[in-house]
This record gives structure tokens, C-alpha cells and sequence, in this order.
């Protein structure tokens, strides 16, 4: 059974969930960086999540957390996978609208300087090569974080970090973490009460990543309860880049 002070520290994240705001990782190969993400992702409320892989040298890579630090991310954030960029950018745009990438060039503009209060998805590129050519091709629009030092860019985890809460700031600012939610009261009581009874029930499936292919159905949003008599999560394991457990 739920303590109060329990079923107040859910009913508070639940209240502060951004369903409006996600993030997009293409081609990232080194399970902690998303690990990092996903513990960014649940620090400032967003809820979902997109992996996408379409490098053949990953395509054997994917997510799935052990009983650690990040697990307790993940449990609150739905990870979808995707190896194609058509389907995962047509299944993100019916829900946030604008892609935006991170991105060094003429058609570019400051982190601070980019509304982030709007319906967003933001879109972090391989640790070695960044976006793909692709990906900018098919994006609504570019940013950077502006620096002032020797590096030419963060690791991919720190810049996530710093724009995430870049969008928290302005976000709070009009009141979208306390009196004016981006889920309403209807929304907000569906997604405790999934939350309350996958803490119940200790599902194993939300621990676990959601492969998602042209012919999958579609995404169910944030708050919606899932059927209880569904099949368990395919695991999709990456190879770990160090001894550490995830």
C-alpha cells in the first residue's frame, strides 16, 4: 500500500510531467550517456523517450537498465527504439510537432535564445560524428550552447543536461511545474493511477525498452494505463562500453 508521503511525491512528479517535451537520441553508442539522459530526462518531468539506431555497426546495441541508479529513471520514462529515422521523426512529430537538433553552423541559434516552452522534441547526435546529415536534413531547426573555451562541444549527456534545464527555467517561469500544468486534472489522475499500479504490480516491463517498427501500433500517451495482460518487453541489450553496471 501507497504512504502518504509517497502518494504525495508521485502526485507531485506527476503534476510537473512535461508531455509536451522529449528527447531524441540518434546513433548513441555508450549505454551510461543514456543512462545520464534518462536521469536528466526524469529530472525536469519528461515521461518519454526516443532511441534511434540506424548504424550498422549498433544495430545490436539498444537499452536495458540493471537495478541501479538509472533503473529508477527508467521505471517513471517510457524508451521507445527505432532503427528507422522516417518512422521514429513521423511518430515523434504527431505528438510534439518540432524536431530540433543540436547543431554547429550558419542555421543555428543560442539554446537561450530558442523558445522552449513550446511543444518540443530535441535530438543529441553520436559522441563521435553528431546528428547525422539526415537528421538535419528532415529537423525544424538547429541550436547550440554557447561556450567560451577551447572545446568545440559538451559530451552528449552534459549538453542534454544543460538544455533540459534550459527548458525547465522558462518552463517554470509560466507556471508549467506548480499552477498551470501541462497535464490536466482528467490526464494527471490517469497517469497516478498507472504509476500507482505498476508500483503495485512491480511490472519488470518497465524496466525494459519499447522496439517500435513501421507496422507497431501507435504510441499510447503518457498517461494511459497499459493492458495489464500484455506480453513482456522485448530486452534488446546493448554491449556495455565498461564494467559498470547501468
Amino acid at each position: 500500500m501507497m504512504t502518504p508521503t509517497r502518494e504525495a511525491k508521485v502526485r507531485q512528479a506527476v503534476k510537473a510531467t512535461q508531455a509536451d517535451l522529449t528527447v531524441i537520441l540518434e546513433n548513441i553508442f555508450d549505454p551510461l550517456n543514456i543512462s545520464a539522459v534518462l536521469r536528466s530526462c526524469d529530472a525536469v518531468g519528461i515521461r518519454e523517450v526516443f532511441v534511434l539506431y540506424t548504424k550498422a555497426y549498433l544495430d545490436k546495441r539498444g537499452l536495458v537498465l540493471g537495478k541501479r541508479s538509472s533503473a529508477g529513471a527508467f521505471k517513471w520514462t517510457d524508451v521507445y527504439v527505432f532503427e528507422d529515422l522516417d518512422e521514429c521523426f513521423r511518430r515523434v512529430r504527431e505528438r510534439y510537432g518540432r524536431i530540433l537538433t543540436t547543431h554547429l553552423g550558419e542555421q543555428t541559434e543560442s539554446v537561450y535564445k530558442i523558445d522552449l516552452t513550446q511543444p518540443t522534441a530535441l535530438l543529441f547526435g553520436n559522441e563521435d560524428e553528431g546528428v547525422s546529415a539526415e537528421a538535419l536534413s528532415k529537423a525544424d531547426g538547429n541550436f547550440y550552447i554557447p561556450q567560451v573555451g577551447f572545446a568545440e562541444s559538451l559530451n552528449i549527456s552534459v549538453a542534454c543536461a544543460v538544455t533540459l534545464f534550459e527548458a525547465r527555467r522558462q518552463r517554470d517561469l509560466i507556471g508549467r511545474y506548480d499552477d498551470n500544468p501541462v497535464l490536466d486534472a482528467t490526464q494527471q489522475e490517469q497517469l497516478f493511477t498507472r504509476w500507482s499500479n505498476m508500483l503495485r504490480d512491480k511490472s519488470i516491463n518497465h524496466q525494459q525498452a519499447i522496439p517500435v517498427g513501421k507496422d507497431a501500433a501507435p504510441l499510447l500517451p503518457v498517461y494511459t494505463e497499459r493492458a495489464p495482460d500484455a506480453p513482456p518487453r522485448k530486452q534488446i541489450r546493448p554491449n556495455p562500453l565498461t564494467k559498470f553496471e547501468l
